[in-house]
């Protein structure tokens, strides 16, 4: 297959789309085109198992599909445990000569739900075990799918349709879990952090997640204009917001050491989470609180830059 490139400045993409257009994603979806970046990065040599949540619904709706490559539809709980197998199976395949030695990318596909909180007992054991995979988080920060509930990446302050913001509440009164962190914690050769508002930096890293010989985990925030009651035209922009106020910061993790991608004066919180319908409840105390946290926060992540 020839393929056709667009040249961004030095940059050249490959117009071809292993995940095509015709989805029902919503408008503006985050999800959607951090899914369709990460594809582009990842080219047709792979095999993908993606775990229930808004991608699988909206990508395979009996009976078409987006996927140009082979795609695996599983459950929540085992998204990992299923690219495990079937990384080992095709390893076995390779060895008696059932198939031609050729490197496939086997890519595991979940969103914050299916990775944070139902199908972490799978991942870790594949992290664990070193399988030659790629896990790709996106990150919506709820079970948007299913009804905007709240899940342990939904941030502080949220509100969510399980953790309603009202007389007595603030919403979510945890902090999000922080999977990154979870991941690096397993000792695997390559972590990352990603957005689709910034195109350039997620595809490479996706294809660097993609070259690492053992397990590779990138988290990329994916905003949804549904769940977050933002308008459908601004998702790029909160999704550089979220990076600019070091809310989620872009750093990567290779072999123990860190790299912060983005590194800017910081703006302040309030620009980010005033622009979400979720977060119009907050008094200018808790928005404060919400920025005290993430200023400690990324002064910690910028220490362990400095090594």
């Amino acid at each position: 297959m020839t393929q056709e490139f667009i040249k961004f400045g030095k940059r050249e993409i490959t117009m071809d789309e292993p995940f095509a257009p015709g989805h029902r994603g919503c408008i503006g979806c985050g999800e959607a085109l951090a899914v369709r970046l990460a594809m582009k990065a990842l080219g047709r040599d792979v095999v993908i198992a993606n775990a229930t949540g808004c991608i699988e619904i909206i990508s395979s709706p009996l009976p078409d599909t987006s996927w140009q490559v082979p795609w695996i539809h599983t459950l929540f709980e085992n998204t990992a445990a299923v690219a495990s197998g079937v990384e080992s199976g095709l390893k076995v395949l390779q060895r008696k000569g059932r198939i031609p030695q050729k490197h496939v990318d086997i890519v595991a596909i979940g969103g914050d739900g299916a990775t944070a909180d139902i199908g972490i007992q799978a991942l870790s054991g594949a992290l664990e075990r070193g399988h030659d995979f790629i896990y790709l988080c996106f990150d919506n920060e709820a079970y948007m799918n299913t009804g905007i509930q709240r899940s342990s990446a939904t941030p502080y302050g949220a509100s969510t349709t399980t953790a309603p913001a009202g007389k007595t509440s603030i919403g979510q009164q945890t902090q999000k879990k922080n999977m990154p962190a979870i991941a690096v914690a397993h000792g695997i050769p390559y972590v990352a952090t990603a957005s689709p508002s910034f195109p350039f930096d997620m595809m490479e890293k996706v294809k660097k997640a993609a070259d690492v010989e053992g397990p590779a985990y990138v988290h990329i925030l994916s905003v949804c204009d549904t769940g977050w009651r933002t308008p459908t035209n601004l998702s790029v922009t909160i999704g550089r917001l979220a990076v600019q106020t070091g809310i989620f910061p872009l750093y990567e993790v290779e072999n123990g050491v860190y790299k912060l991608n983005v590194d800017k004066d910081l703006k302040p919180v309030a620009d980010y989470l005033k622009k979400q319908g979720r977060f119009r409840h907050l008094s200018d105390d808790e928005i404060q609180k919400i920025q005290d946290r993430v200023t400690e926060e990324y002064a910690k992540l910028k220490a362990k830059v400095a090594g």
